[in-house]
């Protein structure tokens, strides 16, 4: 009888510590992988960004080194770039808000919609506070050429409390690839073959960091809006990482030339052998997401798409 109890205390202990790891009731210990956060300084807000709108719901602290953004019923929030950059290490530390967030969407991506907005390029992070339910959805994203009818979107369950501490989030992006890293494990990994050519980001972009209401986007059609009765809805972002081609201005939008940066030994940080292909390690990383926590691919809506694109036939 002995043995029977401590049996079953073991495993309630062992079920009450998977409902406290995951917000999907389940423990999910991810592997060790390199981290290509490591690689690169980190640098204060105030170096690497500036105001995109919502003034009064960007908070600053730690002397510019971390900041708040704020959505609340008079507006959301965002921080866009200094500089413009062709390709390159992007990321940030961020920890999302608490409590009831559907319809909140905290973004946290690459875009040059302002100087081409009729063909312009998107690498997407969005955290998408997902209907009724308290937890959060991971999705990305990508395109170019201003194909954002084709939308490329991937849905993933994160495998821990975005709420409770900061988490980082990393865009890899050079001609070989384009990396979705969370904590440092690729999530997502998009290889510049032939089939995607077309559609592959190819022109310089700003990095941006926004926090907004997506209502009417992100719950089906407004079926879950954002209920402010619980907001303030507060993102906190530090750790911020921008290391890349930093283009300089020319008479030309589409030219890219790219300005020395002292800190780096090559004007394009990320285009070496380190960073061509992911290693082994990272492709144990990028298997565990896809294979224990993503829920949804384009690829695979054949509702969505009678005819699947291009690239998701691609060997």
């Amino acid at each position: 009888m002995g043995r029977f109890r401590l049996l079953c205390y073991v495993i309630f202990s062992s079920s009450l510590l998977m409902s406290t790891v995951s917000s999907r009731g389940a423990i999910y210990q991810p592997p060790t992988v390199e981290r290509l956060t490591d690689h690169f300084p980190r640098i204060p807000i105030t170096q690497g960004m500036s105001t995109f709108f919502g003034t009064s719901n960007i908070h600053l602290k730690n002397n510019g080194s971390s900041a708040d953004i704020v959505l609340d019923k008079t507006s959301g929030s965002g921080l866009v770039s200094k500089n413009r950059y062709y390709h390159g290490f992007f990321s940030a530390a961020i920890k999302l808000p608490m409590g009831v967030t559907s319809g909140v969407v905290l973004a946290f991506y690459m875009s040059n919609a302002d100087e081409f907005p009729h063909n312009h390029d998107e690498i997407d992070f969005e955290l998408l506070g997902h209907e009724k339910r308290r937890q959060w959805i991971l999705q990305t994203n990508m395109y170019g050429n201003g194909s954002v009818r084709t939308g490329r979107e991937e849905k993933v369950y994160l495998w821990f409390d975005p709420t409770q501490q900061f988490h980082q989030y990393t865009i890899l992006w050079n001609n070989h690839h384009i990396v979705f890293l969370v904590d440092n494990i690729p999530v997502r990994e998009v290889i510049h073959n032939q089939a995607i050519s077309s559609v592959y980001p190819s022109k310089p972009m700003s990095l941006y960091a926004t926090i907004w209401d997506a209502s009417e986007w992100a719950t089906h059609g407004g079926k879950y809006p954002v209920n402010y009765n619980y907001g303030p809805f507060v993102a906190a972002l530090g750790e911020l990482e921008i290391e890349g081609c930093m283009i300089q201005k020319t008479s030309s939008p589409t030219a890219v030339v790219c300005a020395k940066n002292a800190t780096l030994s090559s004007l394009d940080p990320v285009e070496g052998e380190d960073y061509a292909t992911l290693s082994k390690q990272q492709m144990v990383g990028l298997n565990w997401v896809r294979g224990k926590h993503m829920f949804y691919s384009y690829c695979k809506d054949i509702t969505r798409y009678k005819v699947l694109p291009i690239e998701c036939n691609a060997p």
